[in-house]
């Protein structure tokens, strides 16, 4: 269900909610690395990107990301230089969206809904993707946390996507696929929108979300019936 009061802005997280991590997998291969290897690196990395937000600091996403990566690299007796790094990471700017991005942004802008993105990475990484996708002259603002220095979760992150949109964190969604993400939001003051593409369980220790979709097309068709005057 959706709460009465029609937010304004609708924040976007991009890796994992818009963008297809997937074809990254052949790039932790081709280096040497099992496929899985994809979803080690990249909760190792927010996780060290969240323990220096915990102690009041900051690091880039691409800082982090190549430092778990050379460690990776190293503990399976691979090639560790920054070309082999780069050569994985760099894929990051060649990722496409979700089948459903396209259709379901276009629909949500149809509806009057401001459309910003904002990551925990660059946002410039995503450029050529929603150029891509036909999107990117729906999008307000493509915002990343390098401003506020600090990762989302945490409450600066949100609140400076508000100030920049010009309005109130209550008038704000933020849709993502990660619970941390929608807790974080919540906690700041926003809606929380939860895109379950993996079909999996919402964690009971976050905040719930406030709507729940498979997809973005059946979440803006959602929020269109449930706004209808």
């Amino acid at each position: 269900m959706v709460t009465n009061q029609r937010p304004e802005v609708l924040v976007l997280d991009v890796n994992e909610t818009l963008s297809d991590m997937e074809p990254l997998r052949a790039r932790f291969k081709a280096v040497g690395l099992p496929s899985h290897a994809l979803d080690t690196w990249f909760a190792a990395t927010l996780r060290d990107g969240f323990a220096l937000t915990a102690a009041d600091s900051y690091a880039a996403f691409r800082t982090i990301g190549s430092d778990v990566l050379h460690s990776m690299l190293l503990g399976a007796g691979l090639d560790a230089t920054d070309d082999v790094i780069s050569s994985v990471l760099s894929g990051f700017t060649r990722l496409h969206a979700h089948p459903d991005v396209a259709p379901g942004l276009m629909r949500l802008h149809e509806l009057g809904f401001r459309l910003v993105t904002l990551t925990n990475g660059a946002a410039a990484m995503s450029e050529q993707m929603f150029a891509e996708a036909g999107v990117l002259q729906l999008l307000e603002h493509r915002l990343d946390v390098e401003k506020p220095g600090r990762w989302k979760p945490h409450a600066a992150s949100y609140r400076y996507a508000a100030e920049v949109c010009k309005t109130q964190v209550d008038r704000m969604a933020l849709l993502a696929v990660h619970p941390w993400d929608i807790d974080g939001a919540r906690r700041a003051g926003m809606l929380g929108y939860y895109l379950d593409r993996r079909r999996t369980p919402y964690p009971q220790a976050f905040l719930p979300p406030n709507l729940t979709a498979p997809d973005l097309e059946s979440l803006a068709e959602t929020l269109a019936a449930s706004y209808q005057s």
